[in-house]
């Protein structure tokens, strides 16, 4: 069982997103992001996330996110909801923890980031135990059954490789991710969050 705690991560709300999906994933989860920029451009994954379930408290005027354990559910995510489209990666994570089928759909531009990130996106779930479906224009994932631990490769995509250390949070065992030093790419502490984390 996660003990609660606190979180100072850099005002990037597409980094506290990694967070606040691992709270609500992980049995006992609850988590405070703290100092979080929450412009209604950059927080749909809220709306989301909130749309599925999740425990959330947002306040705008502090900057703080507040997520706990949540029993998610299934949901239908428009592209145009996910400004850039980044959160999508950890989304699918969420998804793969809630009942029923989520679909991402009007994502097509995910295939022109670092990574086709349809594909990796698809891959690391499937290598998570997870049904997992791309599509021309975004991804299907079957949620319910869990994920289990498994052998991901992030491609070197940073996004795909933190996403995947999140799903491993809710995964007894241990997952193996190659292309890990991706991620210094975008989040220098992000390994040491997670270790505190995992401990």
């Amino acid at each position: 069982t996660l003990k609660p705690f606190d979180l100072d991560v850099p005002g990037d709300p597409s980094q506290a997103a990694f967070w606040v999906v691992a709270a609500c994933i992980t049995p006992g989860g609850d988590v405070t992001v703290q100092d979080v920029y929450l412009g209604p451009a950059r927080t749909g994954y809220l709306g989301v996330l909130r749309r599925m379930g999740a425990d959330l408290e947002v306040d705008e005027g502090a900057g703080t996110i507040r997520a706990r354990s949540s029993a998610l559910r299934a949901t239908v995510v428009d592209g145009a909801e996910i400004a850039g489209l980044d959160e999508v990666p950890v989304l699918a994570v969420a998804a793969a923890c809630a009942e029923g089928t989520t679909t991402f759909t009007g994502a097509g531009e995910l295939r022109f980031k670092e990574t086709d990130r349809v594909a990796t996106t698809t891959a690391m779930l499937a290598a998570m135990g997870v049904g997992a479906e791309a599509r021309d224009d975004g991804i299907v994932v079957v949620g319910g059954s869990g994920l289990r631990p498994g052998r991901v490769d992030a491609g070197g995509d940073h996004r795909i490789a933190m996403a995947a250390a999140v799903a491993a949070l809710a995964a007894e065992g241990d997952t193996t991710i190659e292309g890990w030093e991706s991620v210094a790419t975008s989040y220098m502490g992000f390994e040491e969050v997670l270790a505190t984390w995992a401990s």
